[in-house]
């Protein structure tokens, strides 16, 4: 839908890319970086610290459940409104206030003097969060082009890798330097003063964009999303840990289904008022943003639940402290930001084939881990090493370069909302694909008398298959761009001409 307000905006855009020095976009960059790992961290970090606040507040299974799920719910909802308020606004705005948000609720959480407290405060933490991440993507389209987009999605994806990997050893860490009573606060109070030198950086070095036409910002769009992806994730995050799958509310899908019918028909209608969507229905069209949110969300689903399994298996089944079971981890993360880099910087050479192999490496580590773990005795977690850098090496090649491809086609004026839809539909995959294989890991466990080993083996058979069933997506992806399926060269190295990729030529 190209409509004038459109244009002018794109145009906007594409003037302030061009007119941000190089040292200062770089500086931009690290800014959007860091608050975005900040609210990668706050998934895993706080799982270490799960014992400490039933403990220190006397919850109950019940309310930390959602000290977790909370966060995950809000976070999800957020994505894409929050993607496109920035599209139609300021994105600089909308991330500080992302920050400030983010900040205040962390500070909450850690003085939180009651279980429904914290839980409350978490909720509104992941709003927050929910905030800043679309706005990551979206200045990055907006600032870079060329090779340089592509080291910095490289870059993008090195923060996730590192984020998500190392969240539990930063955890244990903390959880140890505090102590049992103010330890899990220090995992919170940690992101204040963080969270005040973003904004003061921000200020100071992210661009603002002044403001052209007015925009829509279709709000019954913005509560029909936001109620499907809630119910979507819903009967993921409800379930108690260790309780059977079959235990979930999973007719609410359907009324999800329902839900998004009525989004996708209200959108429709809107559009044929010449007015802005929530979301551009066009990107359907955009073959590349296809395959690659198709992609994301399917190794989303399988690799993020390597984290929790085999800290469960090296806490539970070999005793390792929580400080212990997150180093192990470490290789992981290494590998994952090293290759994030370097895959940024080839990602325009060697385009959908670099992610290819990424998620073969990823597969054969995970079989690796799934083969040695029954076979070796003492220091488990030095002898995964080797497998698990092996995995990082392969995950920081998928990340990254799937992001820049899929977004390599869309409109930079939908920047925001497009980021926000991939990572939307990258937190729901990661959400359902915990819960299916932590299922699976605690019925194991109850079914063998607490053979964490066997149940390990059997999650990694289900993780090792989402993770394939994303490399033939990659493999159909490839071949359709070396056979010319899109018509168009296969690795660009800039965006269309003003800023105007796929999202209207298709």
């Amino acid at each position: 839908m190209a409509t004038e307000a459109t244009s002018d905006s794109g145009e906007r855009d594409d003037l302030a890319g061009d007119q941000v020095d190089r040292s200062q976009r770089w500086k931009a960059l690290a800014v959007c970086l860091v608050a975005g790992g900040m609210t990668l961290l706050d998934v895993s970090i706080v799982n270490v610290a799960l014992p400490s606040i039933r403990e220190g507040l006397g919850a109950g299974d019940r309310t930390i459940q959602w000290v977790v799920a909370g966060y995950s719910l809000a976070f999800g909802v957020m994505l894409v409104p929050a993607g496109r308020l920035g599209d139609a606004r300021s994105r600089r705005q909308v991330f500080i206030a992302g920050v400030v948000l983010f900040t205040l609720a962390s500070a909450a959480c850690g003085a939180a003097q009651s279980s429904l407290w914290i839980a409350l405060a978490r909720i509104v933490q992941g709003f927050g969060g929910g905030m800043i991440t679309p706005q990551t993507s979206g200045f990055i389209q907006n600032l870079f082009k060329g090779k340089e987009r592509g080291r910095a999605f490289g870059l993008f994806g090195m923060s996730i890798g590192v984020s998500t990997a190392i969240g539990p050893l930063l955890g244990g860490l903390l959880v140890q330097l505090g102590g049992a009573d103010f330890g899990w606060r220090l995992v919170f109070y940690v992101n204040a003063p963080i969270g005040v030198i973003l904004v003061l950086l921000a200020l100071k070095w992210l661009p603002s964009v002044p403001r052209g036409p007015k925009q829509s910002l279709d709000p019954v769009g913005v509560v029909l999303f936001g109620i499907a992806v809630l119910l979507v994730l819903l009967p993921v995050v409800e379930g108690e840990q260790g309780a059977p799958l079959s235990q979930r509310p999973w007719w609410l899908l359907g009324v999800a289904a329902a839900v998004l019918v009525a989004f996708y028909a209200w959108e429709r209608w809107w559009a044929s008022r010449a007015r802005e969507t929530l979301v551009e229905l066009s990107l359907a069209k955009v073959r590349s943003y296809v395959f690659g949110i198709t992609l994301g969300t399917l190794y989303f689903a399988g690799f993020t639940s390597l984290f929790i399994i085999v800290t469960l298996y090296l806490q539970s089944g070999l005793g390792y402290s929580a400080l212990q079971a997150g180093a192990t981890q470490m290789p992981f993360a290494v590998g994952s930001a090293v290759a994030a880099y370097v895959a940024g910087r080839l990602v325009n050479r060697f385009g959908r084939a670099l992610v290819v192999v990424g998620l073969i490496l990823v597969a054969v580590g995970l079989v690796l881990v799934d083969i040695v773990v029954p076979l070796v005795e003492g220091d488990v977690g030095l002898k995964l090493a080797p497998f698990l850098l092996l995995a990082g090496l392969g995950s920081g090649m998928v990340i990254s370069p799937n992001v820049t491809l899929a977004l390599d086609e869309v409109d930079n004026t939908k920047a925001g909302a497009g980021g926000g839809l991939l990572q939307t539909a990258q937190r729901m995959g990661s959400a359902v694909g915990v819960a299916v294989v932590l299922a699976q890991f605690f019925d194991e466990v109850a079914a063998t008398r607490g053979d964490y080993g066997e149940a390990i083996s059997r999650s990694l058979h289900t993780t090792v298959g989402l993770v394939v069933v994303a490399l033939l997506i990659g493999l159909v992806d490839l071949l359709r761009r070396r056979t010319g399926g899109d018509h168009e060269p296969e690795h660009r190295g800039a965006p269309h001409p003003h800023g105007h990729g796929g999202a209207h030529a298709a």
